[in-house]
């Protein structure tokens, strides 16, 4: 999986692509700290739209980012989900827990 973090204003944004699975865990959460760190940061926007895989273990992964978040007082938004990536996002309810841009 590729990750790219980017900031504009109070969002920092990663933006993912390729296969998001176990396999990219640590690449993850290393970027997704980075982005906790960052000075002013409201919210950290997961960008899926290059994303062409995503399994169980991925959604793991952005529930732990939503906990890291929250405890840092941030808001989480997931973007460009779409085709098998927006499916599963449906199926796994996150509507309820995250935005949804």
């Amino acid at each position: 999986m590729q990750i790219k973090l980017d900031r504009k204003g109070e969002i920092a944004r990663l933006v993912l692509g390729g296969r998001f699975d176990f396999s990219s865990h640590r690449e993850f959460r290393a970027a997704f700290a980075e982005a906790l760190e960052m000075e002013g940061v409201r919210e950290i926007e997961a960008d899926l739209g290059l994303v062409d895989y995503l399994d169980s273990s991925a959604l793991g992964m952005l529930l732990l980012l939503r906990e890291k978040a929250g405890e840092a007082n941030m808001k989480v938004s997931l973007s460009n989900c779409k085709g098998i990536v927006q499916q599963v996002i449906e199926v796994a309810n996150f509507q309820k827990l995250f935005i949804i841009r």
